[in-house]
């Protein structure tokens, strides 16, 4: 999976028009990972044509979160699963959510994990940060797949990440709130080649 390993910032977003997504895709994005927990199973493949459409534009690959039963409905090219999240691989990717090291050891089967979060976010409220002592471990210990941080990384913290040992990170909000969803992809892929 070329694509997988050469991502290094990877976008979660609820439903955005294909503009939004084209935009950030321009930007740098290397993963796109439709998550919108206010849709039904409906409104999911619905707003899913737009990720998928956007991710062929790119060649990018397109990840469902957390519903494995509808990878291939949506046309995702797999699902991403949190630790309390049931199911199993759909599509090509699995992704695979990890919040300490023995998380991250225990997963086999996960084709890419992300190490998390660094900081606390509004994105998984009453999650707590596992800080960038996690980040430090993965860049030591994880080396037989891809990996991401995750969690309040942005523009202007991205570089205490990359310095910490990640090379890949998620973002929700540094790109979904921006006023350019482009330039603010762009400026975070410039904060990964510190």
């Amino acid at each position: 999976m070329p694509a997988l390993r050469d991502a290094r910032l990877y976008l979660v977003c609820d439903a955005r028009p294909r503009d939004f997504l084209r935009r950030a895709l321009a930007g740098g994005v290397g993963i796109v990972q439709l998550r919108d927990r206010s849709l039904d199973d409906d409104g999911l493949a619905r707003a899913a044509e737009e990720f998928r459409a956007a991710a062929d534009e790119f060649g990018v690959p397109f990840v469902l979160n957390d519903r494995p039963d509808l990878v291939d409905r949506c046309g995702a090219d797999g699902v991403h699963l949190g630790q309390d999240d049931p199911g199993s691989r759909a599509g090509e990717i699995l992704g695979r959510s990890t919040h300490a090291p023995p998380q991250a050891l225990a997963e086999r089967e996960a084709d890419y994990l992300s190490v998390g979060p660094v900081w606390e976010t509004p994105t998984k409220p009453g999650r707590p940060a596992a800080g960038l002592e996690y980040v430090r471990w993965a860049a030591e210990h994880v080396t037989d797949r891809p990996w991401f941080a995750i969690g309040g990384i942005h523009a202007g913290n991205v570089r205490e990440v990359v310095a910490a040992g990640a090379s890949r990170v998620v973002v929700v909000r540094a790109i979904t709130e921006a006023d350019d969803p482009e330039a603010a992809a762009r400026e975070l892929v410039d904060g990964l080649a510190f």
